[in-house]
């Protein structure tokens, strides 16, 4: 997939635009090394879908209980950007370049504690209950018992994967975008950081 990558760096902003649509900012950052700190409670190896600025991955690889964490990216430019801005990485963290969801069905069974999801996906993509239908079971299969997954915390009560786990917790957060954020519909609110349960 070639898509166009670009980076906006300021005093007052940072931010990823994968074809020009505004993939992450960095005022996420309290909220993605909080979803970490969640995703760190239940275990100590674990994987992450989509880098981003690697707010969560460097948060996560860091803490001191985890002993793998692997990121799968699936733009080479993302990865050669975050390993730029930070050149030695915490002992427990991987970054793979590669398509997730191509690899899904090779991807070891009941090989990690939790996974941390937050891909750059198209509108029509994200939108499309077949899409999901035909993920969420195999990205399941990956967690060990009692295993966790973590999405992208969302700002509107929109809880797309609730139907396919046994239970969840969820943790409201205040949060501020910078003026121009497009993707959120506010420049202020609640955002909604969740955590679904597989039995264990």
């Amino acid at each position: 997939m070639n898509a166009t990558i670009e980076f906006v760096e300021s005093v007052n902003e940072t931010t990823l635009l994968i074809d020009g649509g505004q993939a992450m900012q960095g005022w996420e950052a309290d909220l993605m090394r909080r979803s970490g700190d969640i995703l760190c409670r239940h275990g100590t190896e674990f994987m992450e879908v989509g880098l981003g600025l690697g707010l969560s991955a460097l948060h996560i690889g860091s803490r001191p209980t985890t002993r793998r964490h692997t990121v799968i990216e699936l733009h080479q430019p993302v990865i050669d950007h975050f390993l730029a801005k930070n050149p030695t990485l915490p002992a427990a963290l991987k970054i793979t370049h590669g398509d997730f969801f191509a690899m899904l069905p090779t991807l070891p069974r009941a090989s990690v504690d939790g996974i941390f999801f937050d891909p750059y996906l198209p509108a029509e993509t994200r939108n499309d209950p077949a899409f999901w239908n035909a993920v969420v079971p195999p990205m399941m299969a990956l967690l060990r018992p009692g295993g966790v997954f973590v999405p992208c915390f969302t700002t509107q009560p929109y809880f797309l994967f609730l139907h396919f786990f046994d239970h969840a917790i969820i943790e409201r957060r205040h949060y501020i975008t910078y003026p121009q954020t497009g993707y959120t519909g506010a420049t202020s609110g609640h955002a909604f950081i969740q955590c679904y349960f597989t039995l264990g």
